[in-house]
């Protein structure tokens, strides 16, 4: 009896297909077997049987998508021979164009981060409120915080599309910068913050390792995963 429900709640494998190629074009990225033994109610053999035979599928009828494995994960690609006709459309989408003002703003952010941009304006020596806030629209800087002083002004620091938009695995793998060129931003922004925001001496390094803290601190939110437009 156990066994005839069980076949009855079954998918079929044309269900299961259905599943994985609907959980593919999702997620748009690849795709564990873990993650599609999930979605399919099922253990990973199970899956990793439905995901080949769906990957076979899309390779024997040479359509503009495939299915391919990439170290043990499932992700759905364009096909090769449709890559000319991408490059074309793609090439006339307007991409954010960073100019040096932008460059050097967000260079001074990714090394001296968290930052406010009172900080970056002392450094740069003009307003950066123009740079500031493109940078924010790129999405290549957040707020992360505010900075316990009067006013309580915002702090910068870089996205994760920072890191993608320029081949960085990290922070800790930006390059290093000349020890003389590190030694003049620290004491600029020790100055900003003992000037500008009225913090007496004693209490600047204070301010900066309790940012530096709150930032640590606080939780990272999980990204949502959003279907393809």
């Amino acid at each position: 009896m156990q066994e005839e429900i069980e076949r009855e709640d079954a998918l079929s494998l044309q269900e299961e297909e259905d599943l994985l190629e609907a959980l593919l074009f999702s997620l748009g990225r690849t795709v564990s077997l873990e993650e599609m033994a999930i979605c399919l109610h099922m253990g990973v053999d199970g899956a990793e049987l439905a995901a080949e035979r769906l990957r076979k599928k899309y390779e024997e009828r040479k359509g503009g998508l495939l299915i391919r494995k990439l170290e043990g994960k499932y992700q759905m690609v364009s096909h090769p021979k449709t890559y000319d006709a991408l490059i074309r459309v793609v090439k006339q989408s307007r991409k954010p164009v960073l100019s040096d003002v932008h460059l050097e703003t967000l260079s001074i952010i990714a090394y001296c981060q968290p930052v406010t941009k009172a900080e970056v304006e002392r450094i740069r020596g003009v307003k950066s409120d123009h740079a500031v806030n493109r940078l924010v629209e790129f999405g290549l800087i957040e707020e992360v915080g505010r900075l316990d002083a009067p006013g309580r002004p915002v702090l910068f620091g870089t996205t994760e599309e920072f890191l993608t938009r320029f081949g960085v695995d990290s922070l800790a793998s930006l390059p290093s910068l000349p020890k003389d060129l590190e030694k003049l931003l620290e004491e600029e922004v020790t100055e900003e913050l003992k000037d500008s925001l009225g913090l007496e001496p004693e209490k600047v390094e204070e301010a900066k390792e309790e940012r530096l803290e709150d930032q640590k601190e606080e939780p990272d939110e999980e990204p949502e995963e959003v279907a393809d437009e």
